[in-house]
């Protein structure tokens, strides 16, 4: 045997002690080998579209977004969700942006007839007291609303007996106001500049209910 063929066997031996060696580390693989599929992650773990790992039974983005999270008022908001599943955060806050941009609008226009819905009685006689003390001093309101410039919830409470939700929300809005007396004269405001307006509003609602309306029960700055 000549030397060409003992090197050729040497070669071949330590080729294949390698490829043994490897297959031995790395293991084998059959076909492509893709990103793991979801159920091929431990249970606690899911992989969303973006790549990101989901831990199942995390906070939820839609109270924690809104409030702290562990605080009474997350506490509160989880317990609304257990009553009403459909019910979501975001889209309360939604909702409160449109009533607060409407009942400020009827109350400076003296016609509360289409928001009583959404007044409980107490702030709704609120409001008309004030409204017949302007009529009274004949005194008139133009108002211009021009944003809401901050929006956030202060605090959530809820009744597990009665079912009952309360969230107060904070409002900062911008907006052009001015009062004008019987001549016509600005006694209030201006007429001209916007100013920031900070209101702190309470609604409430029976979770569950049929009615999806919350009601606005207390207001305050």
């Amino acid at each position: 045997m000549n030397n060409s063929i003992i090197q050729l066997l040497v070669l071949a031996g330590v080729a294949i002690f390698l490829i043994l060696k490897l297959r031995s580390v790395l293991g084998t693989r059959d076909g492509f080998e893709g990103r793991p599929q979801p159920d091929a992650l431990p249970d606690a773990t899911r992989r969303d579209r973006r790549g990101f790992d989901v831990i199942e039974g995390g906070p939820d983005r839609d109270i924690t977004d809104h409030v702290p999270e562990g605080s009474d008022s997350a506490a509160a908001l989880q317990a609304m969700k257990n009553v009403e599943p459909d019910f979501s955060v975001g889209t309360f806050l939604q909702g409160a942006r449109g009533a607060y941009e409407m009942i400020l609008g009827a109350f400076a226009n003296g016609d509360l007839d289409k928001i009583r819905p959404f007044l409980s009685p107490d702030v709704a006689a609120s409001f008309a007291a004030v409204i017949e003390d302007r009529k009274a001093k004949r005194l008139t309101v133009a108002s211009e609303f021009l944003g809401i410039r901050e929006l956030a919830i202060l605090s959530a409470e809820f009744d597990r007996a009665a079912n009952e939700a309360e969230v107060t929300v904070r409002f900062v809005a911008e907006l052009i106001s001015a009062t004008r007396d019987s001549a016509g004269e600005v006694v209030e405001g201006d007429p001209k500049h916007a100013r920031k307006q900070k209101d702190v509003w309470t609604f409430a609602r029976r979770m569950g209910a049929n009615d999806p309306n919350w009601q606005l029960v207390a207001t305050g700055e």
